[in-house]
């Protein structure tokens, strides 16, 4: 920053030396032509023609008494008589600007670069009378050109040049001493993490932006240790997802190969047959059940399907009439608090999944005689039940895949443990938190909030 502070600096000082000594010499030009102009007038004032004849000899006198100016002795028609200058010159100057304009108005002058003396020349020329014939007399100065007067100034705009480079190293230096230490100290602290602060206004937006920074910094940091978390607790839970898979397999799979032993045995009595016969087909059924389910559970994450207005007060309603056998064959009394009208954006399917799986796991592990009371509004979906609740070292394991409240992993209850792993997921998808309270042996409440206030 410092280098480009000081190549600026350099390249804006010395443009405008440059160009201030440009218009200081052309501006000195003008004025020296305007005065050279003034004097060749007044030098004219004093000719007179017997003390100075229009010859050789005259002109030279002339010139003498002008100081050295040149004098051109001329006819009427811009003929040169003499010069004092020089012999070998042009004798006819008829086509010169001050001659004609001379001619013409009785004076001319002009300004131009002699052609015989290699000069910049004022020239100023006069119609006179003598002896009744008119003659015209013009006296020129030699005048240094502008270019001649601007290479003189060359020395003097490299000393210039030298101070300006000096002044303008000083002048970096404490520019950027000054501003380049807030900003400075603005990066030290934002470095430290902390909120940075100042107290020069121009420097607030920078303060803000470096404060959003740290913001987003410290954010993404949460991110990372988080998924460092997560990434991460990957291994763990594949190794517990197999080993609960391989447990609840295990259990059909043995009876099905037990059974089919003895039966392939011709041991078993024709009741014992049957006994087998159907305990094959049930845990058949389970093993398919339970492969449905995995299945199901896996496909949550793989569904790319858009979502819908979904009409949840009548599906949850629905709901409750397909498990009210269920809940009249254990005793469970369902009470229904559902506003009308309640729509959310989700899919049907994933809809039927979340309330089917919470209404009968309430009805499940529900007391002889209980109740679950199913409350619905735009704001949350509540499940609560008066059945055998969850022990406290249990409550960080509810949502936990193949977890169940029976330890005997589809014991009398017959669950496999996906059912609440599956509604946390669909919450997941939609945005939405799932949150349970329960004390052991008094029941347990599921809320969905759908995050709308």
């Amino acid at each position: 920053m410092r280098k480009r502070i000081l190549f600026i600096s350099l390249l804006v000082t010395m443009l405008a030396i440059v160009i201030y000594s440009l218009v200081s010499t052309q501006l000195y030009y003008n004025i020296t032509v305007d005065e050279m102009h003034t004097s060749l007038e007044v030098y004219l004032n004093i000719y007179n023609a017997e003390e100075y004849p229009l010859t050789a000899e005259g002109a030279s006198d002339y010139s003498a008494k002008l100081n050295g100016a040149r004098v051109t002795f001329m006819d009427g028609e811009g003929h040169v008589i003499a010069d004092s200058r020089a012999d070998n010159i042009e004798t006819d100057h008829s086509d010169r600007e001050e001659v004609v304009e001379a001619i013409q108005s009785g004076e001319g002058y002009a300004v131009r670069s002699s052609d015989t003396l290699s000069l910049d020349m004022v020239y100023y020329c006069r119609a006179v009378d003598v002896d009744g014939q008119t003659y015209l007399i013009r006296v020129a100065e030699n005048l240094q050109s502008g270019w001649s007067m601007y290479a003189q100034l060359l020395p003097s705009l490299a000393a210039y040049f030298i101070i300006d480079v000096l002044g303008c190293l000083v002048f970096t230096f404490i520019a950027t001493y000054f501003i380049l230490r807030p900003v400075e100290s603005l990066t030290r602290e934002a470095a430290g993490g902390g909120t940075v602060t100042t107290r020069y206004p121009e420097l607030s937006t920078l303060a803000e932006i470096l404060n959003e920074r740290n913001r987003n910094i410290e954010w993404k940091m949460s991110e990372v240790e988080e998924e460092k978390k997560l990434v991460e607790r990957a291994q763990n839970s594949k190794n517990e997802f197999i080993a609960n898979i391989t447990h609840e397999m295990n259990t059909p799979l043995t009876s099905i190969k037990g059974y089919a032993e003895l039966l392939s045995s011709g041991m078993l009595t024709e009741e014992q047959k049957n006994q087998a016969y159907k305990t094959i087909s049930s845990q058949s059924e389970r093993l398919t059940n339970l492969i449905a389910c995995i299945i199901n559970y896996n496909e949550i994450d793989d569904d790319t399907l858009p979502p819908y207005d979904v009409d949840l007060s009548k599906l949850t309603r629905e709901m409750i009439a397909v498990v009210k056998p269920e809940a009249d064959k254990r005793g469970v009394t369902i009470i229904d608090k559902i506003d009308d009208n309640v729509i959310v954006q989700s899919r049907h399917e994933l809809m039927t999944q979340l309330t089917g799986n919470l209404i009968r796991n309430a009805i499940r592990y529900n007391k002889k005689g209980g109740t679950v009371t199913v409350e619905l509004n735009y704001k949350k979906l509540v499940v609560a039940d008066t059945g055998i609740g969850i022990a406290p070292e249990n409550m960080d394991k509810v949502f936990s895949r193949f977890f169940t409240v029976d330890k005997s992993h589809g014991g009398k209850n017959g669950g496999f443990g996906l059912g609440l792993a599956v509604c946390r997921k669909i919450c997941h998808r939609s945005g939405w938190r799932i949150s349970v309270e329960s004390e052991l042996g008094k029941g347990s409440t599921f809320t969905v909030d759908f995050g709308l206030r």
